[in-house]
This record gives C-alpha cells, sequence and structure tokens, in this order.
C-alpha cells in the first residue's frame, strides 16, 4: 500500500496503536534536543522520574537562550543542567556554540530518525528528512525515560513545489507565502509534506527554514525527502555515511493538498504582529527602518550569512540603522573568520553578536521605543522584541541586507541587483563546546543547584466536583508569550515557578496573578487558537501554581494543549464558540461528576452566578483521561511504575 513519507517514518517506529489519522499511538524516540529556557525544568521532571541512564539512542542539552549572564540565576541554570546531562548520559553543547536546531541539523540529526525537542521549532530537523516534533518539557523528560512518546496522528498535508526560485527569493518567503495561504492555525492537527519537483532547488538549510516556521501554522512538524541534496549537507559536515534516501510513494494520497510555484514567488515580509500577516515587501512600500537583526534558528546558517556578507560587502550599513547579526553555530563564525566574510559584515558596521538566540526571545538587542525592526526570526508577536510599542517585521535575509544599507525596507529584485555565488564549504567537526555524554560517571555525579532553582508544581488527583472563579476572559491567538512572557527579565527565573507567578497574563492583565492568589481556585476563558507560539510549559506550570484548574476555548494550540493535561489542567472546547462571550471574569463556573465527565465526549460547565449551561468536548485520547484523572503526568506515570510492581 502506498505511503507517505511521515507516515513511512512513523511507522518504522510504531509501538503501539493503530497509524490512522485521529488515533493514538505510541512511538520509539531516537533522539531528544533541550534548551536551557525550557531544560532546567526538563530536568528537575527528569530527576523526578529516578532514572539512571536515558533511553534515547542521542539526547543533547543545549544552551543557547539564557547566555545574557547579569547575575547568578543563568549560569546556575546552565552548571545545573551540565550536572545532570553527566549523571544520565547526554551530551551537553555549552554557551557560544550556537542555537540547538543550527547544531542539531549540523552534528546530530539523522534522515528517518525521530526527534522529540523542548522548543516549538524542533521541527528544523524535518529539512534533513527526520520527524523532529516539539513538545512541552514534560514530554521530552518522558521520552528520555522511556524512549517512547505517544501522540494522536495527524493528518498529513502535501505541499507539491514546482519550479525554481528567483534571485532574491527566498526559502523564508516560501514558508511565508505559505504561511498566508493557510495562517497560523491552517497546520492544527497536521504533519506537513513537501514533494513535488521544486523540492530539489532547496538546499536543506533552505529546507530547514521552511520545517522551522511550519511552526508558525500549528503543524505537528513538517518533513522533506531525503535526497542528493541532503547527502551533500550531511557530506559538508563530515557526516555523509548518515545519509539514506527516503521519500514518499509516488501515488501516496494525502489528507490535503497545496500546490506552490516557486517561479512566481517575489520577496514578502510578515507585518506586525502575527507570522501570517504576510504582504510583499513591494507593495508595503519603502518604510523606513530603525533596526536590522539577522539570525535566529530560522535564518542562521552558513547560506544564509553568507548571502548577506556578499551583499554589505564593500557597503555601508544606513546611518539610522542599528544591524545586528547572530550566527546560528560556532562552526559557521569559524568558517567566517577564516574566509574574510566577518571582516566584510563587521567592515559595513554590523554589530556581531554571540551565537545564540538573543534577540529571538527579546534577549538583548530590543529596538527603541516606536522603531520598525526587520527581523529574520520567526515570530513577530506584539511585545516579543521586549520593546512593547515595536513593529517587527519578518524578512529574508536577502531582504534584510539590502534593507540595511537602503535604510528602507527594500525590494531588491526591482533593482536588478547581482545576488552574490556561494561557493560550498566543508567543515572540521568542532567538540571545544561540546562536552560528551562518556565524560560523566553515570549515576554518580552529584547535582549542583544553584538558589534559584525552586521544585516544580504539583496537580492532585481529579476531584468529582470542581468550582472555579474565572480569573481571565481572553481573545484569539492568545500566545505562550502572552501567558508567560519570555524576555531577558524573566528568563532568569525559568526555574523559579513562584517568582514568575507574578508575571502571568501581565501584558493583557496586570491583575491576572493577584486575583488568582485571591480566589484560590481559577477558571479561564479564551478564544480560538489559545497557546500559540513557544513550547514552554511555563505557560501551564505558572497557572497551574495560581490555582487554575481548567480552561474552556474555542480552540487550542497544539502543545499547549498537551501541557495543560501534563499538568493536571483540564481543556475544554467550547460547543458553541458564542457561550465565550457569555462568561466574565468574577462569574462563578461549577464541573459537577467530573471523574465520570472527563471519560466522556463531552463535559457540562454550570455558571452559578449566572445560571446558564454550557456544553464543552473534551476529545481526549483514552491516556490524556488517565492523565487528568491522575492529577497531571509526573502523577500518572508513579502510578504505572505502582502498578508495574
Amino acid at each position: 500500500m502506498s505511503s507517505t513519507l511521515a507516515y513511512k517514518i512513523l511507522k518504522n517506529h510504531l509501538i503501539s496503536g493503530e497509524l490512522k489519522a485521529g488515533e493514538e499511538i505510541t512511538i520509539r524516540i531516537d533522539q531528544t534536543l533541550t534548551q536551557d529556557s525550557t531544560g532546567t525544568m526538563v530536568y528537575l521532571q527528569l530527576e523526578a522520574m529516578d532514572i539512571e541512564k536515558v533511553k534515547t539512542e542521542l539526547s543533547v542539552a543545549y544552551i543557547d537562550h539564557n547566555t545574557l549572564q547579569t547575575g547568578f540565576e543563568n549560569a546556575d541554570d546552565h552548571q545545573f543542567i551540565k550536572s545532570v546531562a553527566k549523571r544520565h548520559g547526554i551530551i551537553f553543547s555549552k554557551p557560544g556554540n550556537g542555537i540547538c536546531h543550527q547544531l542539531h541539523l549540523e552534528n546530530y540529526g539523522k534522515p528517518g530518525k525521530t526527534l522529540l525537542g523542548s522548543d516549538s521549532h524542533t521541527p528544523t530537523g524535518g529539512g534533513l528528512g527526520m520527524i523532529a516534533i516539539g513538545a512541552g518539557g514534560l514530554d521530552v523528560a518522558v521520552a528520555m525515560a522511556k524512549g517512547t512518546y505517544s501522540l494522536t496522528v495527524p493528518e498529513v498535508m502535501g505541499i507539491k513545489l514546482k519550479g525554481s526560485l528567483k534571485p532574491w527569493v527566498s526559502a523564508k518567503d516560501v514558508i511565508l507565502h505559505i504561511l498566508k495561504q493557510l495562517t497560523v492555525k491552517g497546520g492544527v492537527g497536521k504533519i506537513i509534506e513537501y514533494t513535488g519537483e521544486g523540492v530539489s532547488a532547496l538546499s536543506v538549510t533552505d529546507r530547514a527554514t521552511i520545517t522551522n516556521m511550519g511552526a508558525e501554522l500549528g503543524a505537528t512538524t513538517s518533513v522533506f525527502p531525503s535526497d542528493e541534496n541532503t547527502r551533500k549537507y550531511l557530506e559538508s559536515q563530515g557526516r555523509e555515511e548518515d545519509h539514506i534516501p527516503l521519500s514518499a510513494d509516488e501515488d501516496a494520497v494525502y489528507d490535503h493538498t497545496l500546490e506552490v510555484d516557486l517561479s512566481l514567488l517575489t520577496p514578502l515580509a510578515a507585518k506586525p504582529h502575527s507570522p501570517d500577516n504576510v504582504d510583499t515587501v513591494f507593495d508595503i512600500g519603502e518604510i523606513k527602518v530603525d533596526q536590522v537583526a539577522i539570525g535566529s534558528c530560522t535564518n542562521s546558517s552558513y547560506t544564509d550569512l553568507m548571502k548577506v556578507a556578499g551583499i554589505l560587502k564593500g557597503s555601508k550599513v544606513h546611518p539610522d540603522v542599528s544591524l545586528v547579526i547572530s550566527p546560528g553555530s560556532s562552526k559557521i563564525l569559524n568558517k567566517m573568520a577564516e574566509n574574510g566574510a566577518l571582516a566584510d559584515l563587521i567592515s559595513s558596521g554590523a554589530r556581531i553578536i554571540e551565537n545564540a538566540c538573543g534577540p529571538c526571545i527579546g534577549m538583548g538587542q530590543s529596538p527603541r521605543s516606536g522603531a520598525v525592526s526587520l527581523r529574520t526570526f520567526n515570530r513577530n508577536f506584539k511585545g516579543r522584541s521586549g520593546t512593547a510599542d515595536a513593529d517587527v517585521y519578518l524578512v529574508s535575509p536577502e531582504t534584510a541586507a539590502i534593507s540595511a544599507i537602503k535604510g528602507v525596507l527594500t525590494d531588491a529584485s526591482t533593482y536588478g541587483m547581482m545576488l552574490p555565488s556561494i561557493e560550498p564549504a566543508f567543515f572540521e567537526p568542532n567538540h571545544s563546546f561540546i562536552v560528551s555524554a562518556d565524560d560523566g560517571d553515570t549515576g554518580k555525579t552529584p547535582l549542583e543547584m544553584g538558589p534559584n532553582i525552586k521544585p516544580f508544581p504539583r496537580n492532585e488527583s481529579l476531584k468529582d466536583s470542581i468550582k472555579a472563579n474565572v480569573t481571565l476572559s481572553a481573545g484569539d491567538n492568545i500566545t505562550t508569550d502572552d501567558i508567560m512572557p519570555s524576555d531577558s527579565r524573566l528568563l532568569p527565573y525559568r526555574s523559579n515557578i513562584p517568582h514568575l507567578s507574578g508575571y502571568c497574563f501581565e501584558k493583557i492583565d496586570p491583575d491576572f496573578s493577584g486575583r488568582c492568589k485571591k480566589a484560590g481556585s481559577c477558571a479561564i476563558s479564551g478564544g480560538d487558537n489559545y497557546g500559540q507560539g513557544s513550547s514552554r510549559e511555563h505557560a501551564a506550570l505558572v497557572p497551574l501554581f495560581l490555582g487554575v484548574k481548567f480552561v474552556i476555548a474555542k480552540s487550542f494550540a497544539r502543545i499547549h494543549r498537551s501541557n495543560l493535561i501534563n499538568s493536571g489542567i483540564i481543556p475544554l472546547v467550547f460547543s458553541d464558540p458564542s457561550d465565550h462571550d457569555r462568561i466574565k471574569v468574577g462569574h462563578e463556573l461549577l464541573i459537577e461528576n467530573a471523574l465520570s465527565q472527563i471519560k466522556s465526549p463531552e463535559v457540562t460547565v454550570k455558571n452559578l452566578t449566572t445560571g446558564e449551561k454550557y456544553i464543552t468536548e473534551t476529545n481526549f485520547s483514552e491516556t490524556e483521561k488517565a492523565i487528568i484523572l491522575a492529577g497531571g503526568k509526573i502523577n500518572y506515570i508513579k502510578q504505572e511504575a505502582e502498578h508495574e510492581l
């Protein structure tokens, strides 16, 4: 029977369940990755499972988010993660090595493997032909402890690419075009699989840019075939032996399809404040630019930055523009230092910052008030840059570089300029920033926990009657940045839930935290796509700490829904979306017979303030029901272990 590439890989890793859309399956996980913004909590949870050595083929702990060390907190977290890595046989990537997704692409990703990461942009690995899925930290901790991951089988959308890109049009423009077509909700419940002759016109790093921003579609993951371009990329990294050819069957049938003619695309930009608010650079016009930031896990590859260096060579950054560049890895920065491209960047007036996520998560380089910032990143949510009133546009490296010279947003394809050609490069292994998993004494390494690291909150088993005060009524497309802000003020406290609790929902409702603490037992009413964006489970753990018992929304983003369930917070979906408008802050809600209702397709919620009743849908798998009844995934795992004894 013919098969998509995604289902081929899933079938090869299937442990239990039926590989059919909508069914629950458990798959074997080959690799995991964490980063330090989510990693401390992941490893606290891993320690709670009391294991010795991880069960995966390979697990890597990257330090790339919290690298701005203005106090002891970040450095303490790094040391804790390093000590856990030594104890459990996990590779440790030191600060300065680079961004986790770029590094994993270079050093560890393999076609046909499964990868689970505690970062929503883990699907970057799909550019190599992997099933790479972003998940909450607890799911990644369980994958390390057990080597498995359970999920509901997604549908597969086939996006057929034809033609090839014109000069000054890049992979970033491809994914922006798709975001415009499908919106930030268009990939929910789907794997995006790329096919067609246009695939061969895209390099692996081009493909990785596209799969990276599949997260902005809400997709479970995105995947490209493994072909000759894949082999060439792995060869350039000294890993040709890791290549295997992989593709869908020619007669594979997809649940949904979309066709994109690459030759028709022009330079695009996502306007403030959403990745799907896309227009052509030409139609947006030559708006004045104050800052340009090039890098992030989306566009910090060697090819991207060499294009930027070629465009800037012999030119000067406009006097009114601040240009900052963050290379994706130490190998890329080293190669550009060797070939002179780094000198070209510096000579043009570019500021070279650390190989890290940095500005993408508001960790430094916030633009001035009211600024226009062009960024080659993946998200432009309001305030994410660290400046609440800045207008952030998402663009390609080519558009960013030419705009930095001109001082205005510029469609270079209209200028007739020649784009510099990039010669292939081959990279020597660089282990200077790596602490090998073999360097530790598994099981005997003492944990090093600084005073800022606090225990993560634990829920209790579900009660049969749940009464809660509504402490927030939110609109559509609430992001995890909205729920739990992530910036230079708060990132150092990612391991301190009590401290973070004072800032929950502060961008939307500064009184939320205080209202929760006063109420004790809380509920939230949300709109469409509640919890989109980052995978950070702090957006569930902090509400748990504040007493949130359930969230009723019009729809949920995939990872956040899982994080709520893992924390024992019940995610319910309005059967009638208009019910959302009738629930107000201060209303008292009641779920009766919760223990039996959770097992059914619907849950009735009573509004004790107005006398109304709301029918909500659960859509829980059998495992999810058990996790909610147990009061969260840690409790569920401990119950499983007790039953096995």
